[in-house]
């Protein structure tokens, strides 16, 4: 009982002192990063960054390298949307409420382990790359679960696989506390660990965030507030709207019906939802536009065709046969009938992924959009311009192949050069797809847009008129004669 106490003590100080570093750091864009290890071959022990240091990518990749190399062979991530060192700070415990505390299951986990790795400061462009560093590291893809269907497999020591359990955050109106969200995660990690014992297979084990939840100018008035009323625990946060638990105690179940409510309400707001493709019971694909056109040049003027209304909408099942997913590469096939004079007609999306060593990460991107119709193939290569990382989706506000165009054809003799095709407010996501909803969009505009440029070029101009006209006036010079009326004039040669 004594030896318990005292690991609980180290682990609250832990935690006060991770909060005090990345507080002194003053910078909210980090996310902590916990890491424990179940049976098996303890991997080496590794000490952790100093006050204050926040880890970036390369350094996370090397801490996963070290727990990971000797450690276990099956990795289980639980992956939260959103989470920063306070929420540990304020409904861990972390000043003596033990019994208050959110997180039972995670500080057993921490408690039981050899070798415990807590980084409290992880900067959160690295950790919303973790799954593709764990990928590497493990070498096998991820797989996506919940605690209901995870009974269902069945792991081996020697055969590595990477698991992956999303959890929500968010915290509003009508929704729960954030310390009731977080105790319904607990209680998630717990049944999964719960369900990893009775297998008897060795596992390590990440917890960790997609982005902070805490807004840098909220951190100073928190941080205030936690240190003028220490015993004080019912602190709410003031965050943004997100995925939530309805049940404290629930889970994974009631999330779906409340998605499924949710997807309802906007299908009669007008808000229809996107093409979904599944392999199994797994959906892969997924694919939204408010508008799809495409048209042919015939008699030297262009025939339109809109698909929108044979693509989405409510009651509306569009035909994907031909469709395919695999680790590497998706395709989504779109089959119509009767489309400018055309009996068959298909519109075909080409995708692939691949990891890119430059920048450490991998990489999803749209290399061929096809048009199929009685038998020609027209295609337009789209890899240039629309690509995204592996674990978001990609979305632009228009996505044609006419006024500058994203798609081009795929050369000058190629049937596409007769063709249009025009997605408006596009979204696409072929690999990575958690739940049946898009991840974060990586948006295709620009940051130097016109308005931009305008301002830059001039403000250019004026620096230069600037330093012109300063130029001008540092070449003026003082004359050393003057005239005086009274005296004779002054001559001043030619000469001088």
């Amino acid at each position: 009982m004594a030896t318990t106490e005292l690991l609980l003590r180290r682990l609250s100080a832990l935690l006060l002192a991770a909060f005090s570093a990345l507080h002194a750091a003053s910078c909210a864009g980090q996310v902590p990063l916990l890491l424990w290890t179940s049976g098996g071959p303890a991997p080496p022990a590794q000490a952790p960054p100093a006050a204050g240091h926040i880890v970036g990518q390369q350094q996370l990749s090397s801490y996963l390298q070290k727990a990971l190399s000797g450690g276990p062979r099956n990795v289980v991530l639980f992956l939260q949307d959103k989470m920063s060192i306070e929420d540990f700070t304020m409904y861990g415990g972390a000043f003596g409420n033990k019994q208050d505390t959110a997180f039972p299951n995670l500080e057993g986990a921490l408690l039981s382990s050899s070798s415990p790795l807590v980084l409290p400061a992880v900067s959160w462009p690295a950790s919303s790359s973790v799954i593709g560093q764990l990928q590497d590291q493990v070498d096998s893809s991820p797989l996506y679960l919940d605690p209901e269907t995870l009974g269902q497999l069945r792991l081996n020591a020697s055969s590595p696989a990477l698991l992956v359990f999303r959890l929500p955050y968010g915290v509003g109106a009508d929704l729960m506390s954030a310390k009731e969200i977080l105790s319904g995660n607990d209680e998630v990690i717990g049944q999964v660990l719960r369900t990893l014992r009775t297998q008897a297979v060795p596992y390590a084990a990440v917890y960790t965030a997609l982005q902070p939840s805490r807004e840098a100018g909220s951190l100073s008035m928190e941080a205030g507030s936690l240190s003028m009323e220490a015993g004080s625990l019912s602190m709410e946060a003031g965050l943004g709207g997100g995925r939530s638990l309805l049940q404290a105690r629930g889970g994974y179940r009631e999330r779906e019906r409340e998605r499924e409510r949710q997807r309802r309400i906007k299908e009669k707001a007008g808000v229809y939802a996107p093409v979904e493709f599944k392999e199994g019971e797994n959906t892969c694909i997924l694919l939204w536009a408010k508008g799809v056109s495409v048209s042919i040049l015939r008699s030297g003027r262009w025939e339109e065709h809109d698909l929108t209304a044979s693509t989405f909408g409510e009651a509306v099942s569009p035909k994907l046969h031909g469709s395919s997913c695999t680790q590497s590469s998706a395709k989504l096939v779109l089959n119509y009938e009767n489309v400018l004079g055309h009996t068959t007609f298909k519109l075909i999306f080409s995708m692939s992924q691949r990891f890119y060593r430059v920048s450490a990460r991998r990489w999803f991107s749209l290399d061929v959009v096809e048009l199929e119709y009685d038998g020609t193939r027209a295609k337009f290569n789209g890899s240039r311009s629309v690509y995204a990382p592996a674990e978001y989706s990609y979305r632009c506000s228009s996505v044609s192949s006419a006024r500058w165009p994203q798609l081009v054809p795929r050369s000058a003799t190629d049937p596409a050069n007769q063709w249009r095709v025009s997605f408006e407010d596009f979204q696409i996501q072929g690999f990575n797809v958690t739940g049946g909803d898009f991840s974060y969009a990586s948006d295709c505009a620009g940051f130097f847009s016109p308005g931009i440029w305008m301002g830059l070029l001039t403000s250019l101009l004026l620096l230069l008129l600037l330093t012109y006209g300063l130029h001008m006036i540092m070449q003026l010079h003082t004359m050393d004669r003057f005239d005086d009326p009274k005296g004779p004039a002054i001559s001043v040669p030619q000469t001088e």
